[in-house]
């Protein structure tokens, strides 16, 4: 008999992709399922046909050899077609898994183990600088006495016969085959008829796990760090979790953070203000020298560059900015009022010359108040 052409049987392009290939036979598959169509030979035929057209086409090598050389191609290379529905069931578990709801997959699937979340609270510095903590982590790990599988050693754990070790059975609903966890060993497809005496059956035990944890400079308030493979640990063989450590920073008194920049206020006096000044200025490091100009108006801010924060995974540091506040005085003594009584003169008056010389003598009045 002449076989047709794989392109024809699924209605597809000879350019077509892996997923129009694939979904193109999930149409035809369930168009044609032996549970759809009971003793129906016609549409059996076509079940094969489309199944030996996808084994073909989902497969480079295989789709290559039969686009330069056709049928001849293909064959005497391992595939011969398939004898029966239940080769195709196999085969194709996977698929027929998606919209009849089981697979030919024998027993529970590896599952990765649940991630685990620790705050950490550090200070202000502490996240500027850098730092190392050590963490006592609890967590479930891989019992070491049965190896998670919560067997005795002696008496490793029995194929469930109800189910053949698939976890699930089948159960038919009009012409549809679904699939139902097995009652018998709850999906695990496997019986445990003597527990692991350590874990009591449970293939895991709770341990506590000691860290050291470098917190690297420049962390903000609510950054995560993630410790892979540090969580909890797998069902049916599969992979831990991650540890998840979230960074809680405490407030500093003297900075606010916006950033990689650093903010503080500074309080001048109205003559430092008024006359200019050289003030020390805290950093994260050492004290710095900040000029401050005549003339200087209180909420101004001031940039020192490349003396404020880090941040991780770049390069450079971001600036320190400084406003300063000018403090109105709430005590003056006699001279004191009297030299501002004449400034106020003077002021109105606008002789520069004699406004200059009373700046010099209202900083030394201050000075030596």
């Amino acid at each position: 008999m002449t076989r047709r052409d794989y392109y024809e049987v699924l209605g597809v392009s000879r350019e077509a992709d892996a997923d129009e290939i694939k979904k193109a036979y999930r149409k035809l598959a369930f168009e044609y399922h032996p549970d759809r169509n009971p003793d129906d030979a016609e549409a059996e035929a076509k079940f094969k046909e489309a199944a030996e057209a996808y084994e073909i086409l989902r497969d480079p090598d295989k789709r290559g050899r039969y686009d330069r050389f056709g049928h001849d191609g293909v064959a005497g290379n391992g595939f011969s077609g398939f004898s029966s529905s239940e080769d195709i069931f196999s085969a194709f578990g996977d698929i027929f898994g998606e919209f009849f709801g089981f697979s030919q997959r024998r027993g529970p699937r590896p599952t990765q183990g649940a991630d685990l979340r620790y705050n950490l609270k550090i200070s202000f510095r502490e996240a500027a600088s850098g730092t190392t903590v050590d963490l006592t982590i609890p967590r479930h790990v891989r019992c070491d006495e049965c190896g998670g599988t919560g067997a005795d050693p002696d008496h490793p754990p029995e194929t469930c016969r109800q189910c053949g070790g698939a976890g699930q059975v089948r159960q038919s609903q009009g012409f549809f085959q679904i699939a139902v966890t097995c009652p018998v060993c709850r999906g695990a497809g496997t019986i445990i008829t003597h527990p692991c005496a350590k874990c009591r059956g449970e293939g895991k035990v709770r341990q506590e796990r000691k860290l050291s944890v470098t917190i690297p400079p420049g962390v903000d308030d609510g950054n995560r760090l993630r410790l892979r493979g540090e969580g909890e640990a797998g069902e049916h063989g599969g992979p831990p979790g991650d540890l998840y450590v979230v960074i809680y920073v405490e407030q500093d008194k003297t900075f606010r953070r916006q950033g990689r920049d650093l903010y503080q206020t500074v309080d001048l006096s109205f003559v430092q203000a008024s006359l200019g000044d050289k003030i020390t200025v805290a950093t994260l490091d050492d004290p710095e020298t900040l000029t401050v100009p005549k003339g200087t108006q209180s909420g101004e801010v001031f940039r020192l560059r490349g003396l404020g924060l880090p941040q991780p995974g770049r390069q450079g540091k971001g600036d320190m900015l400084v406003e300063v506040r000018v403090l109105t005085p709430t005590r003056l003594n006699k001279r004191q009022e009297e030299l501002l009584k004449e400034f106020a003169k003077l002021e109105s008056e606008k002789p520069i010359s004699k406004v200059k010389n009373l700046f010099k003598k209202a900083k030394d009045a201050a000075m030596g108040e």
